[in-house]
């Protein structure tokens, strides 16, 4: 049975609690907590789990109201019982949703039935989790899909960064910790699972090498869960990078983020002194932060995702990208298209730059490949797929096809291969035309064919809200127009 098999199988289990009460996400965090012990049978580290509480007695306990109250009562005492640190924080503040017994069971006989792996023996459990998290982050009413950055969008990301072995890369916005993970697999991929490396480096890989910062609870228990279905000890630190505890996270590697859209609470700003624009917008805060926090050795490099209000805005904006350009070499910006987060409507960018070793006009052009416009509509009748960076893949990387990238691309742009590319979506613009236009970064896009009458025929949406605006200016004209002749 797949990964996808399996997950489906579970996810459709919430339908089965639904008269419990249980939302989506109420139920991806109670299959966290018993797949966690489920997992510690399978990896081999119940010694971490009191004799009581491991998963063969709630597999064998005949009495479903006994095995309940024991799981609520290990919820309550674990992290004060065991000695193993991901244990506690991954039950930390842990309750219950489930308020009857047979469903407790329900859930434990059901994932004690599935086959974990394939007929080759590779562990699935990481993929099948993986898989849960993608489901509840497209339902709507789970609220998850600010936490979670579309897989293949990850995964060309990770692969134009090409991360290498012994390097630190970080993400200080983890949500469920997708960046990490992809980067993690990219590096096991090239070295038999970490098993051609010496003990030492090996160590490094896994509880070193790669690390992030969640700030909300039930996302940071979702991240260390899935880091460690993976294999990975990475430390993930629950807080807000943007508070002072942010300022020890330097000298990185690598940086693969998608920060939250939004401004603060209030209008107030970071907490933190270092910035030298510190303001209101989060994403402008995360930028700042990430470009600080690399390596000055003009290899460190970083691939953000950010909305285009970050491109254009004045003021403090304006400032940043200015500063951004001056001490990193900011590279490439691919304009993505629509539809493809789970927040309809939000237009958004991969920033890719390298820190310089110097403060100073380090970017001297900036390439820009648009994936916006005249492309399909994504959705579920267009699913967003690998195919659809296969152009902006060959163009990044001078010529490489997707095929060959991960043997091929050493993330050492060929800046004359570049040039060599002939594709109206990729376009060059150097330093002095963007100071012209006051260092705005809003460039790039080509001729869009479906604009006609002022009206944007590919974004379907607005279209439609803007000809509702329109219907309810018409019936209130007519209701006035009617109470006067009446």
């Amino acid at each position: 049975m797949s990964a996808d098999e399996i997950a489906n199988k579970l996810w459709n289990l919430c339908n089965v609690l639904r008269d419990d009460g249980v939302t989506y996400h109420q139920y991806l965090n109670e299959l966290t907590y018993i797949l966690f012990l489920k997992l510690s049978e399978v990896k081999g580290f119940e010694e971490h789990i009191p004799e009581q509480y491991r998963w063969s007695y709630f597999v064998n306990e005949p009495d479903n109201a006994e095995a309940f109250q024991r799981y609520r009562n290990f919820l309550a005492e674990i992290s004060n019982e065991t000695t193993s640190a991901s244990i506690t924080e991954i039950y930390a503040n842990a309750s219950t949703s489930l308020r009857k017994p047979v469903n407790f069971n329900t859930l434990v006989q059901a994932i004690d039935d599935l086959d974990w792996y394939e007929e080759s023996d590779r562990d699935m459990m990481g993929d099948i989790y993986e898989s849960l998290l993608e489901k509840n982050a497209g339902e709507k009413k789970s609220g998850a899909g600010q936490y979670f950055t579309p897989r293949p969008l990850i995964n060309v990301m990770v692969e134009l960064s090409s991360p290498k072995m012994g390097e630190k890369w970080n993400d200080p916005a983890a949500g469920t910790f997708g960046f990490m993970i992809a980067a993690d697999e990219y590096l096991r991929k090239k070295s038999d699972n970490y098993f051609d490396l010496g003990e030492k480096e090996r160590t490094f890989q896994i509880e070193k090498a790669f690390s992030g910062v969640e700030l909300v609870g039930d996302a940071h228990r979702l991240a260390l869960m899935n880091a460690r279905l993976h294999g990975m000890e990475s430390s993930i630190i629950l807080g807000d990078t943007l508070t002072e505890m942010g300022k020890e996270l330097k000298n990185f590697d690598g940086v693969l983020a998608n920060p939250p859209f939004g401004t603060k609470k209030g209008g107030e700003r970071p907490t933190r002194d270092d910035f030298t624009y510190p303001t209101s917008n989060k994403q402008l805060n995360f930028l700042q932060h990430i470009y600080r926090s690399l390596k000055k050795n003009g290899k460190a490099r970083a691939a953000v995702v950010l909305p285009d209000n970050v491109l254009f805005e004045e003021g403090d904006g304006q400032k940043i990208r200015r500063d951004l350009m001056d001490k990193c070499n900011l590279h490439t910006i691919l304009r993505l298209p629509t539809g493809i987060f789970y927040a309809a409507g939000v237009k958004t960018n991969v920033l890719f730059f390298t820190r310089g070793t110097t403060e100073m006009g380090n970017t001297k052009g900036i390439w820009y490949f648009d994936m916006r416009t005249n492309v399909p509509s994504y959705g579920k009748r267009t699913p967003f797929t690998r195919e659809a960076f296969s152009e902006f893949i060959e163009a990044y990387t001078g010529g490489i096809t997707p095929e060959n990238l991960a043997t091929d691309f050493d993330g050492i742009i060929d800046y004359v291969a570049r040039k060599n590319i002939t594709n109206e979506r990729w376009n060059y613009i150097d330093r002095e035309t963007i100071a012209k236009k006051n260092d705005s970064l809003d460039l790039g896009l080509i001729a869009d064919e479906s604009v006609g009458n002022g009206r944007h025929l590919g974004e379907p949406i607005e279209i439609a809200k803007e000809a509702l605006s329109e219907l309810q200016t018409i019936t209130e004209q007519l209701q006035a127009m009617i109470k006067q002749l009446g």
